[in-house]
């Protein structure tokens, strides 16, 4: 399991997965059909960590898909879920950007296509219930904050350049799992009052959490599509992308005691 730290989350845009360990799978939230991509571990072992994936606001991409079969190959069982529903993919920012306000304006139903994604990988018989841990990018950090404040049984939740405000703040005492944000220290889009706020929501629900800022970077510091123009509030910055990979395995090294 130790090899789960070694670069297991630099993401690479290509059509086809080599290792062939993921397959296209078919929920459901309620009678929404949702279409997720999970991959199992070929290492013998009684029970595994598992790991969920949220997408952004472009839907499941090839890129969550190959993240999981590399958290696969180390050693995991991994699902990148499916908040929009079968076959909801935006084609450009404003189809993206009214897709996922639906699920931003409605945060009920948010928790509940998340939960729908959890409880699917629960049903996995390889997965050790409590070594669960939970990751997003923009949209799919409050996703997974959302879900660890429905009182899912985590063992940790990390957000990339996400979301952090909360319908609720009182719900934070719900947070069972230890919490790492990797936010961008000049992200317009989730401005230091946000982030003030998600302190002061952490601190008052005494929950396990780090805040880590990476300078000069903006939303989107991980998305190597995003270009470099951090004028336009959402930019690639390889620096900081690295340095979050990094810290990402210094966490879970923790609180899987890997």
């Amino acid at each position: 399991m130790k090899a789960l730290l070694t670069a297991i989350l630099f993401l690479v845009s290509i059509e086809t997965f080599a290792n062939g360990l993921g397959k296209t799978v078919v929920y459901k939230e309620k009678d929404t059909e949702l279409e997720g991509y999970i991959a199992e571990t070929p290492i013998k072992k009684k029970k595994v960590p598992g790991f969920i994936i949220v997408h952004d606001w472009m839907g499941l991409s090839d890129d969550n898909k190959q993240e999981v079969e590399k958290l696969a190959d180390k050693g995991a069982v991994a699902l990148a879920v499916d908040i929009y529903g079968k076959g909801v993919r935006p084609k450009n920012a404003d189809e993206a950007g009214k897709t996922a306000g639906i699920y931003k304006k409605d945060r009920a139903l948010l928790k509940e296509r998340i939960k729908a994604g959890y409880k699917l990988l629960l049903e996995n018989k390889k997965v050790d219930p409590k070594k669960i841990v939970v990751l997003g990018y923009c949209f799919g950090g409050m996703t997974a904050l959302d879900l660890a404040r429905t009182g899912a049984d985590l063992a940790g939740v990390v957000t990339y350049h996400g979301n952090l405000d909360s319908v609720d703040p009182k719900e934070a005492k719900n947070i069972k799992a230890k919490v790492l944000v990797l936010h961008g220290a000049i992200d317009p889009y989730v401005p230091a009052t946000q982030v003030d706020a998600f302190q002061k929501e952490m601190d008052e629900a005494k929950v396990d959490y780090q805040i880590v800022k990476y300078s000069g970077a903006v939303h989107s510091f991980t998305n190597k599509k995003a270009g470099t123009d951090i004028s336009k509030g959402a930019a690639y910055n390889a620096v900081a992308d690295a340095r979050a990979r990094k810290q990402f395995d210094s966490f879970i090294a923790e609180i899987l005691a890997l």
